[in-house]
């Protein structure tokens, strides 16, 4: 990794505070498993698997809050290049555009440039992740009934800052040295959403050709 690039992604340049895991839990521990398998060097496609004995709640919980983590961190390095005049709408090339919709003040799928829909993207995942009855973090409070749905919901809106990156903003990745660094971890998100089923493979049409190339 680049001295520069090494600036970037440890100055943790993210939008917003990073989520942490508290030592002593098990999801601490969950969380370095699944961290060491990956600085391991090992078969990404393997690392993304439920270990035997593991729940899978926990295992999805750990892996959507380091997603949001990192992917915080991508966009953060493109953010002050992705303005409302580079990025009218929040799009994935010319035949996909995304609206944006929650259960607050956008009551209906609507368009908003592209920098404005990555702060409203952040803000909601932010506010689940840090609600205790979605993602509890003391052992022996149950995950919410529909805990998958949530996910599933959070990591295909996830997988659209991706597809923006990639379009639109990925020459400026390269120029960054930051290229192998996101390829990897788009490689460990796509392959632990199929893995788990946790994203539509409709979802995944925009960027289909590459990660045909990527992750074959």
């Amino acid at each position: 990794m680049s001295i520069a690039l090494k600036q970037v992604f440890n100055k943790d340049k993210t939008f917003r505070p990073k989520r942490k895991f508290e030592p002593g839990t098990q999801r601490f521990d969950l969380h370095k498993k699944a961290q060491a398998s990956l600085h391991s060097g090992v078969d990404l496609r393997a690392a993304v698997q439920l270990p035997p004995g593991e729940d899978l709640n926990d295992w999805v919980a750990v892996h959507v809050v380091d997603f949001f983590n990192r992917i915080n961190l991508i966009y953060g390095t493109v953010c002050e290049y992705c303005t409302e005049k580079s990025c009218p709408v929040m799009s994935g090339g010319p035949r996909y555009e995304y609206r944006w919709q929650d259960e607050l003040k956008y009551k209906k799928p609507t368009a908003v440039p592209a920098p404005q829909y990555m702060n409203l993207l952040m803000d909601w995942i932010e506010v689940q992740i840090n609600n205790e009855d979605i993602f509890p973090t003391c052992i022996g409070i149950p995950f919410p009934k529909n805990f998958i749905q949530i996910c599933k919901k959070i990591l295909c809106r996830l997988f659209r800052v991706f597809v923006h990156v990639y379009i639109h903003h990925f020459d400026r990745m390269i120029l960054m040295g930051a290229e192998a660094h996101v390829n990897t971890c788009y490689k460990h998100f796509y392959y632990f959403c199929t893995e788990l089923n946790l994203i539509d493979r409709k979802e995944l049409e925009p960027l289909k050709e590459m990660t045909s190339r990527m992750c074959h």
